[in-house]
């Protein structure tokens, strides 16, 4: 039997933008139900990074993922938003009164006048290094693609590669837990924020972090899977350099897909989805898309901005 409700607004994705919107609707007395595949609030926030600083929310110097998260929930509370967690938004109706009608993998059928798509870039996956034995590592922690619990480093060796933000924010972040970290990138030019590429170079010239430039070759462990060494190939070395590790941190960037969200008859750019910049309306009347998923020129990706398309919306 499907289960039934209705409500002034379906948000999909329960995200840092998708819970600022609950407040943004919550003030003009609209509510709202949210559908998000993870199991949990707070999107790639609290489950890619719960514990990675983050510095560019207003008003907040710093914060982590999980208490941004935590912070947002807090501030929607009194609106009693009704979320669906770990049920992916399936198929999408308009019905004879203009309304839609979202159903979930679940089967839960929820209709509302607006549907506000705030997915980030869809579900997402991170992209795995090229190296032929990973899935052995993967299986027993020696290769992770996030860091959810920090602690959990602690006097570890660590080998983190990538050249962008999350690459380097760990770097700096981990060297007063790790027992050693090295940072691994392709070239000597780095995509991350200017100051944290300087914080980074600054550890390195002290002796704190060590920088590897070269591509990842392989892995070493023992036959249960514990991982022990990370091989490195630098440009023109006759062979890999092996760097002792407990956890490689692949940050390669995240392989998004929009899912069942592409078949819902938006005109999409990219896998993103164009929007105007005076309600942040799609091409479909009465559907809107804020955060990470949404085109428009000068498109940044970053929370607040998504917090900004909220309040317009």
């Amino acid at each position: 039997m499907t289960e039934t409700h209705n409500t002034d607004i379906i948000i999909i994705g329960a995200g840092p933008v998708g819970l600022f919107a609950v407040f943004e609707l919550g003030l003009l007395d609209l509510r709202c139900h949210l559908v998000d595949i993870l199991d949990k609030p707070g999107g790639q926030c609290a489950e890619l990074y719960p514990e990675k600083p983050i510095y560019d929310i207003p008003a907040l110097p710093v914060c982590t993922g999980q208490e941004l998260t935590d912070r947002l929930m807090e501030q929607i509370a009194p609106f009693d938003p009704v979320f669906h967690y770990g049920q992916m938004a399936e198929s999408l109706v308009r019905l004879p009164d203009g309304s839609w009608q979202l159903t979930t993998s679940d089967a839960v059928s929820i209709c509302a006048p607006v549907l506000v798509i705030a997915a980030g870039g869809g579900s997402f996956v991170a992209k795995r290094p090229p190296l032929d034995n990973l899935d052995a590592f993967e299986a027993t922690g020696g290769v992770q693609y996030a860091v959810r619990q920090r602690d959990a480093l602690a006097g570890k060796h660590l080998v983190i590669a990538g050249g962008g933000d999350s690459a380097l924010d760990w770097t700096v972040n981990l060297v007063d837990l790790a027992a050693s970290v090295t940072l691994v990138h392709r070239r000597d030019d780095f995509r991350g924020a200017p100051d944290t590429v300087a914080k980074m170079r600054a550890l390195v010239d002290a002796g704190i972090v060590n920088l590897a430039i070269g591509q990842l070759k392989g892995l070493d462990g023992d036959a249960a899977g514990k991982l022990s060494h990370v091989l490195v190939q630098s440009a023109g070395a006759e062979a890999p350099t092996a760097i002792a590790a407990d956890v490689l941190l692949p940050f390669y960037g995240l392989t998004m897909k929009l899912g069942p969200i592409a078949d819902f008859g938006l005109n999409l750019e990219k896998n993103l989805i164009p929007v105007d910049t005076e309600r942040f309306e799609t091409s479909t009347p009465s559907i809107f898309a804020i955060g990470d998923i949404n085109h428009y020129p000068g498109k940044l990706k970053l929370i607040l901005s998504g917090f900004h398309e909220a309040a317009l919306m």
